[in-house]
C-alpha cells in the first residue's frame, strides 16, 4: 500500500504523515494526513513541546469526560 507524501502548504517543505481517524457507520477508519510543519522559519511552524502539551491536555479531558 503506497501512501502519499505531504508538503507544507506555506513553505513547501516535506512534512511527516500522521494518522487521524474518523467514525463512519460505527467503525473507526484511519485517514493519513499531513503532519505539522517543523521548519522554524515557516508561518505554519508548530513547536513540538507546545504540541505535546496540547495533546496531553486533550487526552486528559477525553479520559475523564470533563472539559
Amino acid at each position: 500500500m503506497v501512501r502519499e507524501e505531504h508538503d507544507c502548504p506555506v513553505c513547501g517543505q516535506h512534512v511527516t504523515t500522521v494518522v487521524r481517524r474518523y467514525k463512519t457507520l460505527g467503525a473507526w477508519v484511519p485517514k493519513w494526513v499531513a503532519g505539522p510543519c517543523r521548519n522554524t522559519e515557516c508561518e505554519a511552524y508548530v513547536d513540538p513541546e507546545a504540541e505535546a502539551a496540547a495533546d496531553s491536555g486533550a487526552k486528559g479531558e477525553a479520559a475523564t469526560g470533563k472539559p
